[in-house]
């Protein structure tokens, strides 16, 4: 389920909402296409890093690097439309302005948080994803990347915070042996719950199929080309999900299921 998509969300009575793990996978499914797409469109530039650089790229009245003041200039705008009003939409950018339209009312299905690993997400994806999948150099095209680079982001976003869904649902299943962890803090027994290593291989291999389809030109799919060079590493896509875009999805899980018994 989409939760920013009204037309597909599931009310009741109280304002909660029915939710399983086919209805996440097929979002998460989603945004792996989306992220991957991104990702590529990202590699035809070069690095740039003036864009990530503080002051690199003078701005009248900001002190952060060019890539910061295009996430705040493009998030203000959104918020004005009330994009992060929806609850599985998170901002990198403090104190933005109140939506200028009148608000929704969205059905609940998280317990209250405040878990934001924005911070994390954008440290990481600065300094390992782009020089993994870009060229080194400078093209001069900071407008082009750093607008890709929002793309990218909020994907990578969605995604990871897709977790405290995740979290909930398997909450749900066994609520009392997840009290029990909780109670405990028992972060590993958490962890190890909330863990299915034969979806994870599943997805990893799923990304690798589709890093090599996708990357590949349109030209050498219809000759049927093989071997040609991916537009992105298939590789470091993978390595991408297996070693950061998991785990720090499960560090979201288990933060919010730590925090969910005080909440209740």
């Amino acid at each position: 389920m989409d939760l920013t998509d009204r037309s597909n969300s599931i009310h009741a009575a109280d304002h909660s909402v029915s939710m399983d793990l086919n209805d996440l996978r097929y979002q998460l499914i989603r945004l792996e296409d989306t992220i991957i797409f991104s990702l590529i469109e990202r590699a035809q530039f070069k690095q740039n890093k003036l864009v990530y650089t503080p002051n690199g790229i003078p701005l009248p009245d900001f002190k952060g690097s060019f890539l910061d003041w295009v996430v705040q200039e493009t998030e203000v705008i959104h918020a004005k439309v009330r994009r992060y009003q929806s609850p599985d939409e998170y901002a990198f950018t403090a104190d933005l302005p109140e939506p200028i339209l009148p608000p929704l009312t969205y059905p609940r299905f998280l317990h209250p948080n405040d878990i934001n690993v924005n911070d994390k997400i954008k440290d990481y994806y600065v300094e390992r994803i782009i020089p993994a999948i870009c060229e080194e150099g400078d093209d001069v095209n900071y407008g082009s990347a750093a607008t890709i680079d929002i793309q990218c982001l909020q994907a990578l976003s969605r995604r990871i915070h897709y977790g405290k869904y995740v979290a909930e649902v398997k909450y749900r299943s066994d609520p009392e042996k997840m009290n029990e962890l909780i109670r405990a803090r028992d972060v590993g027994g958490l962890d190890a719950a909330i863990t299915n290593a034969a979806v994870e291989k599943q997805v990893l291999e799923r990304l690798g199929r589709k890093a090599r389809a996708y990357g590949r030109d349109p030209v050498e799919l219809n000759n049927d080309t093989t071997g040609a060079p991916a537009r992105v590493d298939v590789d470091t896509v993978v390595s991408m999900y297996r070693d950061w875009v998991i785990p720090l999805t499960k560090e979201v899980e288990v933060d919010y299921l730590l925090r969910r018994l005080d909440n209740a």
